[in-house]
């Protein structure tokens, strides 16, 4: 599903070069459950923006379903982002001034679906998070957590393959945190590929595989299968 081979991030200035990732490899099988922690500044956004064809690389290789990235136009790249990946974010990023259903909506107008196929999905997506009823309502009149579902159904609705979230309850408190990270492991029992970044040990230790990234490298790779702490080797077998 995504694999990255020697991937390496330089951010060039006049006076400074800054390595953000160095040497940087990863695969992430179709449907697993990935946590991403580490501390600040370690290279984890730079590794989810590139996860998410929202950074180019300096130097390697990143295929995501199958699909080398490398020399792709940007028009491509964005044909590959719409279609392949739903982003959910920590701030929700949900438009003020529409009402969930217009909120879902926004990227499905960017696919080419025809209004009958996006009212489907809509109402599809909304109603796996449980706010079908709510559809006509504004973010305004919801709960953080109400807005970060509305933000899990909009990824959603265009069927992606991989789902990226980015700290996706670290505006939450502890009860709508569970809750939300009891719809994503449902939403991943159901077959879609999850990568998420958390500061929250206690959320990443309930994904399949929780890895850590510091100075730019990947330094710990571990699986936890019913509480069980598996080596790298077992991990990726």
């Amino acid at each position: 599903m995504l694999k990255m081979s020697a991937i390496n991030k330089v951010y060039q200035t006049d006076l400074v070069q800054t390595h953000a990732l160095r040497d940087f490899d990863l695969l992430v099988k179709e449907g697993e459950f990935v946590a991403v922690t580490g501390p600040s500044g370690s290279g984890k956004t730079t590794f989810l923006n590139i996860a998410g064809l929202l950074e180019s690389i300096s130097s390697g290789d990143y295929q995501l379903d199958g699909q080398s990235i490398v020399g792709l136009s940007d028009r491509e790249l964005s044909r590959l982002r719409n279609e392949k990946i739903g982003f959910i974010f920590q701030g929700f990023n949900l438009i003020p001034d529409l009402n969930l259903y217009e909120n879902v909506d926004v990227p499905l107008r960017y696919r080419g679906f025809s209004s009958k196929e996006r009212k489907q999905k809509i109402e599809q997506a909304l109603e796996m998070v449980g706010l079908a009823s709510r559809m006509k309502h504004l973010p305004s009149q919801l709960s953080g957590g109400q807005q970060q579902r509305v933000a899990i159904a909009r990824a959603l609705a265009g069927e992606p393959k991989f789902l990226l979230a980015d700290e996706p309850t670290g505006n939450l408190d502890s009860l709508m945190a569970k809750q939300v990270m009891e719809l994503l492991e449902n939403i991943n029992k159901q077959g879609t590929t999850i990568v998420m970044v958390t500061h929250d040990a206690e959320l990443a230790r309930r994904a399949q595989r929780n890895i850590q990234i510091v100075d730019g490298q990947l330094c710990d790779f571990k699986m936890y299968q019913g509480g069980a702490v598996l080596n790298e080797q077992e991990a990726i077998a």
